[in-house]
Formats: C-alpha cells, sequence, structure tokens
C-alpha cells in the first residue's frame, strides 16, 4: 500500500503513461472538457485543490522539460499571483502563448487533470523532459 507521494490510483497510472516529450495538462476548473482525451477530475470545492497543489505533488517525481500557459493569464490576475506561479515553476523553462494556440495543443496531451481552481487561465500543460 502506498503511504506517500501521489495516493490517487488513477493519476498515478496517468503518469506512468507519459513518456519523453508528451504532455499533461493540469487544469482549473473551467477548462472545456475534451471527450478524445482523459480527465481525471478532482475537483472537491471550490479551490481544492488547486493547479499549483497538483504542480507540487508531481514534481519530486516527474521531469518537466517545458511549461506552457495562456498569455492571457498575466492580464487576468494579479502580480501575487503570477509570482506563486513563476515560484512554482523554477527551473522549467516557460512559454505563454496566446490560448487559442495554448488550446491547440491539448488534443496531443496524454491526459488532463481538472482540479477546482478559480484562478483565471491556470491552466499548465507540461511537457516531459
Amino acid at each position: 500500500m502506498l503511504i506517500h507521494g501521489i495516493l490517487n490510483p488513477h493519476i498515478q497510472s496517468l503518469l506512468c503513461r507519459v513518456r519523453h516529450t508528451n504532455t499533461l495538462l493540469i487544469a482549473d476548473r473551467g477548462f472545456p472538457f475534451w471527450p478524445q482525451v482523459e480527465t481525471i477530475d478532482i475537483t472537491l470545492v471550490d479551490d481544492i485543490p488547486r493547479v499549483l497543489d497538483v504542480l507540487a505533488a508531481i514534481r519530486s517525481n516527474f521531469k518537466i522539460g517545458a511549461a506552457f500557459m495562456a498569455s492571457e493569464f498575466e492580464a487576468a490576475n494579479s502580480t501575487g499571483t503570477r509570482r506563486q506561479f513563476a515560484g512554482a515553476l523554477t527551473g522549467i523553462p516557460l512559454t505563454f502563448e496566446p490560448h487559442s494556440q495554448f488550446r491547440q495543443r491539448i488534443p496531443s496531451t496524454i491526459g488532463i487533470i481538472r482540479t477546482a481552481d478559480t484562478i483565471q487561465y491556470a491552466n499548465i500543460l507540461l511537457e516531459s523532459a
């Protein structure tokens, strides 16, 4: 029986299937449903858990080569929120791109972990190294 780290068997299974240069999306609660992409919904109530909670949980055992976010994130959020995300992604090359371009990456992602985050455009697409 697992006693630490990620305990959710669905998330464990999804992470085990991500290979070199594959992508994984950690999404906020408002991100659209993509029927063709496996989605693990872990929402409980508003903001529990958040995108950064999931990122922190997987970072210790997931080699991230790059991250992508919608450029609208910067305009829609406070300096403090932007700093939190930048801090959580320290050491990972981060590219901001228009949301319309960001969404074009989704059909090829291995899976989506949907959180209850209410921060606008808080979605982070992680590319494995």
